[in-house]
């Protein structure tokens, strides 16, 4: 929850310095200049609000999910351990190490979650064309 909240927090930044950006143009002698900076600013602006949106729809689902309940079957919170990789399903954050271990936490709208959901313990599925064995569902 921390990570995505210091990209919330940086993404508010960036909104507001390309909003101060936009806002310090002066209007030069060369008019299209002019626009095309405010535009730019605009689209950098509205490019960091989709950003602020999705980490805001993360850390919703983060705080939705329990990660309390152990299950058998893989789900939304869900750690998850195969033949050369672990995943925890909770939010986009990518690749972490953890003592000395490698951990990829993914989003659970990501496919990848999308192919592991419903299964167990012995169970496979395909993932960049390898068959990947599931040893353990925390």
């Amino acid at each position: 929850m921390a990570i995505i909240r210091q990209r919330i927090d940086g993404l508010q930044n960036a909104m507001k310095d390309s909003q101060d950006a936009a806002n310090s143009e002066t209007k030069s002698s060369s008019g299209d200049k002019f626009e095309t900076s405010r535009a730019m600013n605009q689209l950098e602006k509205d490019m960091y609000a989709r950003q602020l949106t999705e980490n805001n729809r993360e850390l919703s689902g983060i705080m939705e999910t329990n990660c309390d309940q152990v299950s058998t079957i893989i789900e939304a919170g869900s750690f998850v351990q195969c033949d050369g990789a672990s995943f925890f399903i909770l939010a986009g954050l990518g690749k972490v190490d953890y003592e000395g271990q490698s951990i990829f936490i993914i989003s659970p709208n990501a496919p990848l979650a999308g192919l592991m959901y419903g299964k167990s313990k012995g169970e496979s599925f395909l993932f960049n064309k390898k068959e990947m064995v599931i040893d353990a569902v925390f």
